[in-house]
């Protein structure tokens, strides 16, 4: 395993990380397989895990408290608020009112006194910076948290908070945590280079886009992945978009075949190669999937396989622009662009 540091806090975690959204009903995982799951990443390296009150609706919170019960000051832990918890209207968001709260419930699912990193789940345009900075700021000052950071912001957003924190005074965002695997490259037109500007350390999800870099997806073969029979419009191949990501992938396939790598150890070696990230977030639902993605802590691509990847998906190209979770809430809604 390997080792970065993250942003410019001084801490030390692997480049593969572990995230706990399949953890409970969303990867239909129980109790023990979560503790398995935990105790083999631990074994291979990982010092990191990541988890949101949202998966599950806390569920997978109360798994990784119970998995990692008696050795927390090993682990660097991480969560996220902001999404809805119940149908609460104020049970969102990111405001101080809910952060107080959502930070109390996660430190009690988790069975902690703290968390390492806490982070804003989604920008939500109905609070302002100087609110949820000011928040956090003050949670971190009574040592419920040690850092805190942002996660799928758009570029602009980041910047502006990066600048509220200095016009106020006040702490800032020392992560994001951004979407990013070789099918979906767009932050690496904007959201990378501001995020390498500030000096933040860049945890990216989904480095396997959802399975279909994992090698299950292939030209002539029945797609059978957990997403693709929750999401199955992310899979469907009369869509231009995945016909487009089917093509890439057969084309990857040669490339990891030429350089004796599996698909994923291709997918994770390219997103860990990029300087600006510090961490890909791996998600496995099983011990073996677990040990599939740990084969590629070591994996360092050389050059020419990184053209060759770039000659099939071309720098800053996101393959399925569609599925981008940073695009700005009037490009989605035409009453905010109209009125």
């Amino acid at each position: 395993m390997q080792y970065r540091t993250l942003g410019r806090t001084g801490v030390q975690v692997s480049t593969l990380a572990l995230g706990a959204m399949n953890f409970g009903s969303i990867g239909r995982t129980t109790q023990d397989e979560a503790t398995a799951i935990v105790d083999a990443a631990l074994e291979g390296g990982v010092n990191l895990i990541d988890t949101a009150d949202m998966y599950g609706q806390g569920e997978s919170e109360e798994m990784v408290g119970r998995a990692i019960a008696g050795r927390r000051d090993d682990i660097v832990l991480a969560t996220k608020a902001n999404m809805p918890m119940g149908d609460e209207r104020n049970h969102q968001g990111s405001s101080r009112r809910w952060l107080y709260k959502a930070l109390d419930d996660s430190l009690r699912r988790l069975g902690v006194d703290h968390v390492d990193l806490y982070q804003i789940h989604r920008w939500d345009p109905a609070t302002g910076d100087e609110e949820t900075l000011s928040a956090l700021t003050d949670l971190q000052r009574a040592g419920k948290i040690r850092y805190f950071g942002s996660s799928t912001f758009p570029a602009y957003r980041i910047v502006e908070a990066q600048w509220a924190s200095r016009e106020h005074r006040l702490g800032r965002y020392v992560t994001e945590q951004p979407s990013y695997s070789i099918l979906q490259r767009g932050i690496e037109a904007d959201v990378l280079p501001v995020a390498e500007q500030y000096g933040m350390g860049v945890l990216a999800w989904s480095p396997l886009a959802s399975g279909w870099l994992s090698g299950a997806v292939r030209a002539g073969r029945e797609i059978a992945t957990s997403r693709s029979k929750s999401l199955p419009e992310r899979f469907d191949t009369a869509l231009p978009h995945n016909r487009a990501r089917l093509d890439a992938v057969e084309r990857l396939a040669k490339v990891a075949d030429g350089a004796g790598l599996t698909m994923i150890r291709l997918a994770l070696g390219f997103v860990t190669a990029h300087p600006g990230v510090t961490s890909a977030l791996i998600g496995p639902r099983t011990v073996e999937h677990l040990h599939s993605q740990l084969a590629a802590a070591d994996t360092v691509l050389p050059a020419d396989v990184l053209d060759e990847i770039d000659a099939i998906v071309a720098p800053g190209v996101d393959l399925a622009p569609q599925e981008k979770f940073d695009t700005p809430p009037a490009l989605l809604d035409p009453a905010l662009r109209r009125r």
